[in-house]
C-alpha cells in the first residue's frame, strides 16, 4: 500500500434501522464496499484508500449483524434486508446518482440487488467471486460444487454455532485456507473473528444462511420486494472478477457469466487468486476495479 494514502477512519451511521459501524476514507462520490462471511470491512483496507486516491468517499460498513454493527433487533438477515441496507446507506452516506457499488461474497449478492431494485443510486456496480443469483441452479446442482457448499448446509443447523465456535473459531481458519489457498490470511482472519466472537454476533452471521436455505424470520417479509429484485439484470455496466483458484466457488462453473450480465459489463478470471482476491493481488485487483468505476465508458467496449 502507498504510505501517503489516506487513512482510514471508522465512523457510525444509522441506516434502515440499523446502526451501522465502518470504515472510511477520502470524499467525493460513495463508494460503497460490502463484505461478505466470514469477513469484515476490514477486507477493503487495500481498496478503500486507493478508491480515496481516486477522487471517491469510499466506505466499507460491518454489514448488519457482524461487529461492531448492531445485531438488528428484527432479526432479519435475507438478501431482501441486506439489498434494503445498502440502497439506505446510499442515503445515510449523502450519495446521488454518481455513486458506485462493490461487493464480495454475501456484498456481491446484496450489490446485484441493490442495483437492480434502485438502479438510479448506482452508476457501477463490481462483483468478487459470486456470480448473478440467476446461475444458482448450475451451482446447486452440481455435485463437487455441493461439497464445497458442505457449510452452507451445516449452518441451518442448531449446532452450527457449536462447531464454528470451537478452538478459537478454527473452523473460519479452515474456510480461509481452503478457499484461497496459499494465502497468509492472519491479520484478517483476526478481524474476521472479532466480528463474530461475540455468540449474538455469530448467530446473527450464520443467519444469513438460514434466511437462504430455510425460512427467514417473520420481519423478513417487509423486504420481499427487495428480494424479488434478485431475479433481474442490475442494467449498470457490472465487472465481475473471481479467481482462478477459489475454493469457495469453482471458477469453471461461471466462465459465461458475462452472459447473465448487462450489455457493456466483463466477467475476469484473476489468475493466481483464490476467493478473496482483492486481499490476495490488491495491486492488480485495486487497478481493474478502479479502471471500471473511473470510466466513462466500459473498459475495453
Amino acid at each position: 500500500m502507498n504510505p501517503s494514502a489516506p487513512e482510514l477512519r471508522s465512523g457510525e451511521v444509522s441506516a434502515n434501522g440499523v446502526e451501522f459501524t465502518l470504515l472510511e476514507a477520502g470524499s467525493g462520490p460513495l463508494a460503497l464496499c460490502l463484505h461478505g462471511f466470514p469477513d469484515s470491512a476490514h477486507t477493503w483496507r487495500h481498496l478503500l484508500p486507493a478508491l480515496a486516491e481516486a477522487g471517491f468517499h469510499a466506505v466499507a460498513p460491518f454489514m448488519r449483524g457482524f461487529a461492531p454493527t448492531e445485531v438488528p433487533d428484527d432479526g432479519c438477515f435475507s438478501l431482501g434486508a441486506l439489498i434494503a441496507d445498502a440502497n439506505a446507506l446510499h442515503d445515510a452516506l449523502g450519495a446521488d446518482e454518481e455513486a458506485v457499488l462493490i461487493g464480495g461474497d454475501w456484498g456481491a449478492e446484496a450489490a446485484y440487488g441493490a442495483a437492480a431494485f434502485a438502479p438510479e443510486r448506482w452508476r457501477r456496480l463490481v462483483t468478487l467471486a459470486i456470480p448473478p443469483l440467476t446461475m444458482d441452479d448450475r451451482l446447486f446442482t452440481d455435485f463437487e460444487q455441493l461439497r464445497r457448499f458442505f457449510y452452507m448446509f451445516l449452518f441451518t443447523q442448531p449446532l452450527a454455532e457449536e462447531v464454528v465456535s470451537a478452538n478459537d473459531l478454527e473452523f473460519i481458519d479452515r474456510l480461509w485456507g481452503e478457499w484461497s489457498p496459499g494465502y497468509d490470511a492472519a491479520e484478517d482472519l483476526a478481524h474476521a473473528k472479532d466480528s463474530i466472537r461475540d455468540r449474538a454476533h455469530l448467530t446473527a452471521a450464520i443467519g444469513y444462511y438460514r434466511a437462504a436455505l430455510g425460512a427467514p424470520a417473520e420481519a423478513c417479509a417487509k423486504f420481499a420486494d427487495e428480494l424479488s429484485a434478485l431475479a433481474q439484470v442490475p442494467p449498470q455496466p457490472t465487472l465481475y472478477l473471481h479467481g482462478e483458484d477459489d475454493g469457495c466457488i469453482g471458477v469453471d462453473l461461471v466462465r459465461d457469466a458475462e452472459a447473465s450480465l448487462s450489455a457493456g459489463s466483463r466477467f475476469r478470471v484473476v489468475e493466481g487468486a483464490g476467493h478473496f482476491l482483492h486481499l490476495e493481488l490488491p495491486e492488480l485487483v485495486n487497478g481493474q476495479i478502479l479502471g471500471w468505476v473511473g470510466a466513462e465508458t466500459p473498459p475495453g467496449s
